[in-house]
């Protein structure tokens, strides 16, 4: 294994783990007690917050900025400025016009699973999962739950349709089952849920 690359400009904070072979470039922020595992590449300008856990091979892209306490697993894929949020009821300060202080909300987190990818600046509003291998399009706004496999665009997000690991559009073959176009892999649709046939 290889020690893990960081830009002399990046900002990592020595209470974070940092996996091996993982790249950290210019300007990006790793803070305390976050957690990436190995073979990630972290572009220019990202953010991942304090306590954030990151997978083995995943890619955050430019500027993508992840808040705790987020979640992402294996594989995952986060476009260039994308955001991940944390705060349901977001408010600088309190309802008596005091500066708000950690002490005054409770951060809620984003969880993306294996394999899947969030397009160029799109947004995840916590507390959402996105679902194994599934594909969020640029730009969607993610405000609830996005299942396995599923393609969701838009503002708010709605799924159009399934996508297979390789990350195509899947194409109907009938009686609920769907093909990769690419692999050549077979789905079958039950009841609104994806599974490997």
């Amino acid at each position: 294994m290889s020690e893990p690359t960081i830009a002399p400009t990046a900002d990592v904070d020595e209470r974070a783990t940092i996996g091996d072979g993982t790249r950290v470039w210019h300007l990006a922020q790793i803070r305390e007690e976050a957690t990436l595992g190995a073979n990630c590449n972290i572009g220019r300008g990202a953010y991942v917050g304090p306590g954030v856990t990151i997978g083995d091979n995943v890619k955050l892209q430019n500027y993508a900025l992840v808040y705790e306490p987020a979640r992402l697993g294996d594989g995952v894929f986060v476009g260039p400025a994308a955001v991940l949020t944390n705060d349901e009821y977001p408010r600088a300060v309190t309802p008596d016009g005091r500066l708000k202080t950690g002490d005054d909300w409770h951060a809620v987190g984003v969880t993306i699973g294996e394999g899947a990818a969030i397009g160029a600046r799109a947004v995840c509003v916590a507390p959402v999962t996105v679902g194994r291998w599934a594909l969020v399009a640029a730009g969607a706004v993610v405000t609830k739950d996005v299942p396995d496999h599923a393609l969701v665009v838009g503002v708010p997000a709605r799924r159009i349709g399934w996508v297979g690991k390789a990350g195509r559009p899947l194409v109907a073959k009938g009686d609920g089952v769907w093909v990769c176009p690419e692999s050549g892999d077979e789905y079958v649709e039950t009841d609104g849920v994806l599974q490997t046939r």
